[in-house]
């Protein structure tokens, strides 16, 4: 599985600052917009679709790990990142531990050239699988850099 190639290192973060879940979902699509992976233009659409997601349900799947996920209109293909936060951050996750590990996906609306929903149920299936890797979810914290991130993630793609 390719997956891990959709988790770009400059959209990935090792070292997120925020301080709630709000402060959280803003920082990490300020991330996407630095490294070029998500239009200016779509910082607020991005930001408040991770929020309105959030209140529906928090995306907290426990061991430390929220998976936050939209579709997002202006969108024509996947947009994801791998943030780590070492204090970890309050999400209400069903085991009511603090995440430390953030998976964010955005997604367009609509099949299209560059998105297939199909695919994009597997890579959502992959990433929960992931999530559920104890060894995993260590290194992750562990990593140094952003591309030692990424490439956990090349490392665990058969996972």
């Amino acid at each position: 599985m390719s997956y891990w190639k959709e988790f770009k290192p400059k959209s990935c973060s090792i070292n997120l600052k925020a301080e709630t879940k709000v402060e959280a979902l803003a920082e990490i699509v300020d991330n996407m917009i630095k490294a070029d992976a998500l239009e200016e233009g779509l910082r607020e659409s991005a930001v408040t679709a991770l929020e309105r997601r959030e209140e529906l349900a928090s995306t907290g799947v426990g061991m430390g790990v929220a998976i936050p996920h939209v579709k997002l209109p202006g969108l024509t293909r996947v947009v994801c990142t791998l943030s780590v936060h070492k204090d970890g951050v309050d999400w209400n996750a069903v085991d009511g531990e603090a995440v430390h590990l953030f998976f964010a996906v955005l997604r367009p609306e609509r099949a299209g050239d560059e998105h297939d929903p199909e695919r994009h149920l597997e890579m959502m299936t992959w990433i929960a699988r992931l999530a559920r890797e104890a060894d995993f979810r260590r290194f992750a914290r562990a990593a140094r850099n952003k591309t030692e991130l990424v490439e956990l993630l090349k490392e665990m793609s058969a996972v």
